[in-house]
């Protein structure tokens, strides 16, 4: 079950959220100050692609992520964040796409807060 719903999240909304975190980790790998959080917008992008069964937890962040987290949302993170919660509300409106809707909610919150966060396979 787990396949088809990633392989219809990709269709109906993943790639555009995956086809973002992707830009974000380029435009941020041109730096070198940049590179490790486009690493982290690079493995949030894969994540992306398949984002049914895993879950995120954040931990207790440091003064780094924590700095990390304001440099990222003032740039990037509100743009990711507003594409994913405007996806999420969209797909709320149908009761059948409501569990599409959950999966940008997480996004949109992982969009404001990537340093820190771990994922976790079910």
């Amino acid at each position: 079950m787990k396949t088809i719903g990633n392989i219809l999240w990709f269709i109906f909304g993943g790639f555009l959220l995956w086809l973002e975190w992707a830009a974000a980790g380029a435009l941020l790998c041109i730096s070198i100050i940049g590179i490790p959080a486009g690493i982290q917008c690079f493995k949030i992008a894969g994540l992306v692609i398949t984002p049914f069964k895993k879950e995120i937890e954040y931990s207790k962040a440091g003064f780094g992520s924590v700095l990390l987290n304001i440099l990222w949302v003032l740039f990037f993170g509100w743009e990711l964040a507003l594409t994913s919660l405007c996806c999420g509300v969209l797909w709320c409106i149908t009761i059948v796409g409501i569990p599409f809707g959950k999966q940008f909610f997480k996004y949109a919150v992982l969009s404001l807060m990537p340093f820190g966060a771990k994922v976790i396979k079910n």
